[in-house]
């Protein structure tokens, strides 16, 4: 039986990703330039499978004649603002709401820091909905997404097992994450997730809205 819903947060709950990579896909396009998209893909949703820095390489292909300091900070300001239009993405309040009545715990489980997490749920007007959180602070270093250990402190922290969960991710490092720590995961792409490769899932949405939370919970059973 099914006890606790465990949800990611950027670009699940809220979608962050968009906006910083449209803000960077802007900037570089400004200078003549295209962001790649398949490196920035590798680093969404957690540690990801390189190091890539948008600033830098920026930098690089301008031949220092951009400051990947200035870079980063306008970047840090225009996607801030941004992402505080954005609306919680749909199908979201509908499915914690559904879960509250039917008496199931819920989580975030976060590569973000909870400075970040923390404040933006409040912003919401969700932080309360939540039994617990777990973020990159309170991991070891570099072992956020697509390491399993936010999902097996999430399970610790609700004091639920691995198959009386289900995860709700947006990236294919947060869905190889939630593998590995062998807890049924729901996929569900945001505009630029969508365009990575996501393998593994158990289930793909394309929108929270599509599904209610009790018609997931039959195909679960």
């Amino acid at each position: 039986m099914i006890k606790a819903l465990i949800f990611d947060f950027d670009g699940l709950i809220l979608d962050t990703e968009t906006p910083e990579f449209s803000v960077w896909q802007n900037i570089y396009q400004e200078h003549g330039f295209e962001l790649p998209h398949d490196e920035w893909g590798k680093i969404v949703g957690g540690d990801g499978l390189s190091d890539f820095d948008a600033a830098k390489h920026l930098s690089l292909l301008a031949q220092g004649r951009l400051d990947s300091v200035s870079l980063r900070a306008r970047h840090r300001l225009e996607s801030h603002t941004m992402t505080l239009a954005q609306p919680i993405l749909p199908g979201v309040l509908e499915t914690i709401h559904e879960a509250k009545r039917l008496g199931l715990k819920l989580s975030i489980a976060s590569s973000s820091p909870h400075s970040w997490v923390d404040t933006h749920a409040k912003q919401l007007g969700i932080f309360d909905h939540f039994d617990a959180l777990s973020c990159a602070d309170d991991v070891g270093a570099g072992r956020t997404k697509p390491n399993p250990d936010l999902f097996l402190l999430a399970l610790n922290q609700l004091k639920v097992q691995k198959d009386e969960a289900i995860v709700f991710e947006d990236s294919p490092s947060g869905v190889k994450a939630a593998q590995s720590a062998e807890i049924f995961v729901v996929a569900v792409p945001n505009p630029v997730t969508s365009l990575l490769q996501i393998e593994g899932a158990n289930l793909t949405l394309r929108s929270l809205a599509n599904l209610t939370l009790s018609e997931l919970l039959d195909k679960v059973k």
